[in-house]
């Protein structure tokens, strides 16, 4: 069997139309044949079926019945009704059962193979369509990866060499590096890029939706599942699942999760029916897997699994000559997003923010100050005094000869002191207890 091929399911009595439909079928198709009910609900529950050709004359169980058993299996499962008979009140019901088409014996042989054609390109529309969704509920603030520092240039070179592999990668790093940027780089450059790439966020997911959230449901499942569900992991079919904080997975979760990546199977909760996948995994953390493994909070063996190839990805103040490059990148973009002209932050400012502070935020933190930096300073220019409003303490402010400390501090104090007055700057004067000029000297530097 190729596994390549998308398979169909012919269900029907007659064994010379089950054959017909096999000779026509074969060349470009996984045909699987059923002469019953039985026979047909055992192989749809136990192989990965694209589409079905269901007679509606079937002996023991009428085909519309078992449209409606597909259907509460997999209401996704696209099916096209067969039969001898040209009844429009049949017709009609099968419709409104879900079936996909309704076609007459004989059938001609360019018109059913039209049909299967379109069916089948449905069935994997709502799944792209799914995946979409998800993806347009997330804002990705930059494209590219930005960086000349030598830890920097030696992750790129590793993802070239990665790419193209289909084993799991491991990404680590700090909150803030950009563990999903370098996740979603591997994707345009692996060969699953034209498929899906899907995010599972297990720190935001609770525990018990997390085995619906993945594997998905079927109605009924447990209480409060009054539809149908198709999990993240089968939305991902041919494509990429980014499971991002992997170390926040209950050890029951990790467990599952194990036998997903050696077997490319599962259940949705509520069904016996095997669904077969065909993904690759990415898996990111900001803490130490190994140390996690050590103190029994991480499967080893589900360790083992994920850290084929490893990326470490080290924090902002490893990598500070990248600094300046960021600032420039994320001022661009937000005068992109904003429509506002492009503004620039001083040769002080940029030194301040490159030599003396540690950025326990990372990429992210950065990315949020130039924001709101670019949103509030009114010239083109953003000058230390409005880096100052950010209250860096003591113990962020590394190796600051005392001078430029001093200023730095005293233009916090000017702005907490004009943010307490509302831009009074006669009022903030006073609440500093100096003269409205001397504040306007200090303000100016």
């Amino acid at each position: 069997m190729v596994i390549d091929k998308k398979s169909i399911l012919v269900v029907d009595d007659e064994y010379g139309v089950r054959e017909s439909f096999n000779m026509v079928l074969s060349d470009d198709y996984n045909v699987f044949l059923a002469e019953s009910g039985e026979e047909a609900i055992d192989i749809f529950t136990k192989n990965s079926i694209d589409l079905i050709l269901l007679d509606i004359m079937l002996p023991k169980i009428s085909g519309l019945d078992l449209l409606k058993q597909f259907k509460e299996l997999d209401p996704n499962s696209e099916i096209i009704m067969v039969s001898a008979v040209k009844d429009i009140e049949t017709a009609v019901k099968a419709m409104k059962y879900g079936a996909y088409d309704y076609v007459a014996k004989p059938f001609i042989v360019e018109d059913i193979k039209n049909i299967i054609t379109k069916a089948i390109e449905k069935h994997y529309l709502v799944k792209e369509v799914t995946y979409l969704r998800d993806e347009l509920e997330r804002y990705h603030p930059f494209e590219t990866i930005i960086g000349k520092d030598k830890k920097m240039i030696e992750i790129f070179d590793l993802i070239s060499t990665i790419s193209n592999s289909d084993g799991a990668i491991l990404i680590q790093g700090e909150s803030g590096t950009g563990k999903e940027l370098i996740a979603r780089v591997i994707h345009k450059l692996d060969s699953r890029h034209n498929d899906p790439f899907v995010v599972i966020n297990c720190a935001a997911i609770p525990a018990t939706l997390m085995e619906s959230e993945i594997f998905g449901h079927n109605k009924g499942a447990f209480t409060g599942a009054s539809s149908i569900k198709i999990g993240k992991f089968e939305i991902a079919d041919k494509g990429i699942v980014f499971l991002d904080d992997v170390d926040l997975l209950d050890i029951g979760m990790q467990a599952k999760l194990l036998r997903v990546i050696q077997e490319k199977e599962f259940e949705r909760l509520g069904s016996t029916k095997i669904i077969k996948i065909d993904v690759r995994f990415i898996a990111a953390s900001n803490k130490k897997l190994k140390y996690l493994v050590e103190h029994e909070e991480f499967r080893e063996d589900l360790y083992y699994r994920l850290n084929v190839f490893p990326i470490e990805i080290p924090p902002l103040r490893e990598r500070r000559r990248d600094i300046p490059l960021l600032l420039d990148h994320f001022l661009e973009q937000y005068a992109k997003h904003s429509g506002k002209s492009p503004k620039r932050f001083s040769n002080s400012a940029i030194k301040i923010l490159t030599e003396y502070y540690d950025w326990p935020g990372n990429v992210r933190e950065l990315q949020n100050l130039v924001e709101r930096l670019s949103t509030i300073t009114k010239g083109n220019i953003i000058y230390p005094r409005s880096i100052s409003a950010f209250n860096f303490t003591k113990k962020e402010i590394k190796d600051m000869p005392l001078r430029e400390a001093v200023n730095l501090f005293e233009k916090q104090l000017i702005g907490e002191a004009l943010e307490r007055s509302g831009g009074n700057r006669k009022e903030a004067a006073k609440i500093l207890g100096i003269h409205r000029n001397t504040l306007l000297n200090k303000f100016s530097e």
